[in-house]
């Protein structure tokens, strides 16, 4: 805004018939006591001193022109300037960063208006290639490469599955309560949700189709998930959810993806994987960034995967039927020679898991010391 003159042309439209469409953005250019010359047909002149009377702008003078028309001079109101968009203003509601607020608006509910709690640096990044990336079940996987399997072999495939789509419909859930909270300054964040519940929303879809006739939901999945569920801190889902959960179900659709019996399987699984990724490396990025701008997050954080394990069963070993369908499905068969092998291979998950989180944990910024302890208290629900 400046403290200047503005001279526009109107030619000879009324006040009615689009002069306001000139003269309204030449005041807004300026500031409060600013002057703008618009020229304009000489009937026009009664009607501008009443607009101004009734917009709060100044009517100073008019003088005759030439051509028969009048440069009427106005100075812009004290009333009415738009201020400049504030990250975390309530105020601001749905307008875009860096649009001009105009002032008096209602304050809108938004809780995550803080930059360290709702906006890791590479949140733009991570949705930008989350938007390239975006694939389609039907047509790019091979589901024409899948055959009838031996009935152990199938029985897990279908229990496997069911329990994939059981924990992504959690991964879909989850993100969708944070959304809503988040002040659009942190529009990249929301984005990158979004892009988050689409290949949620992908891989339930397609994990159902390959389970074909669902296997058993267990209590223990159930009661895992709720714990989730009912997380309000935005920062804490990211580390339980993502760093924790979504990083083990990377070594999962890994393990699936090994022991594929099928391209389709494998397929789905590798692209399923690829999308976790993101979401896990967004994860690790909230919960870093949030942690480096309030050191006191780390005994929060802790203290949150404490209060979980805490309230779960603490049997501390994987779902039966999970893992028995996991056993299975690495065995591709249910002879004894097989299966003693499959064990082996699930034996080897669950340690892969578990190192793979301390690295997570100690990328999102924690000692090695922590992670380990960390670690070892994430549910045997993998998720």
């Amino acid at each position: 805004m400046v403290n200047a003159a503005v001279a526009v042309d109107a030619g000879e439209l009324p006040l009615g018939g689009g002069l306001l469409a000139i003269l309204r953005p030449a005041l807004e250019t300026l500031a409060p006591g600013g002057v703008v010359a618009i020229a304009a047909a000489a009937a026009a002149g009664d009607d501008l001193a009443t607009w101004c009377r009734v917009e709060h702008h100044e009517y100073l003078a008019c003088e005759r022109l030439p051509d028969g028309r009048e440069r009427h001079l106005i100075a812009r109101g004290p009333l009415g300037v738009a201020e400049p968009f504030v990250a975390g203003d309530p105020s601001t509601g749905f307008a875009p960063p860096g649009a001009r607020i105009e002032p008096g608006g209602p304050p809108y509910p938004f809780t995550l208006n803080e930059a360290s709690r709702a906006a890791p640096p590479e949140a733009a990044q991570l949705y930008a290639q989350a938007a390239a990336a975006q694939w389609d079940a039907a047509r790019d996987i091979p589901w024409a490469t899948v055959r009838a399997l031996p009935p152990a072999l199938e029985r897990a495939v279908a229990q496997l599955f069911t329990f994939l789509a059981e924990n992504e419909l959690s991964a879909l859930y989850v993100p969708s309560r944070f959304v809503a909270r988040l002040h659009p300054a942190y529009l990249a964040t929301a984005q990158f949700l979004a892009s988050q519940l689409a290949d949620e929303a992908r891989h339930i879809d397609a994990f159902l189709k390959r389970a074909g006739t669902p296997g058993l939901s267990t209590v223990t999945t159930r009661r895992s998930l709720l714990t989730l569920y009912q997380l309000e801190d935005f920062t804490e889902a990211s580390f339980l959810l993502s760093v924790l959960g979504e990083g083990t179900f990377l070594d999962l659709l890994r393990f699936v993806e090994r022991h594929a019996p099928d391209e389709a399987t494998a397929e789905l699984a590798k692209r399923a994987r690829t999308d976790e990724a993101r979401h896990v490396h967004f994860g690790i990025a909230h919960v870093r960034h949030a942690l480096a701008a309030d050191p006191t997050l780390f005994s929060r954080l802790e203290a949150a995967v404490r209060r979980r394990a805490a309230s779960l069963p603490a049997s501390g070993a994987v779902p039966a039927p999970i893992q028995d369908a996991l056993t299975i499905y690495a065995a591709r068969g249910d002879d004894p020679p097989s299966v003693a092998r499959g064990h082996e291979a699930f034996r080897e998950l669950v340690e892969e898991m578990f190192a793979a989180r301390v690295t997570r944990i100690e990328t999102a910024g924690f000692t090695h010391e922590q992670a380990v302890a960390l670690s070892g208290l994430h549910t045997p629900n993998f998720m």
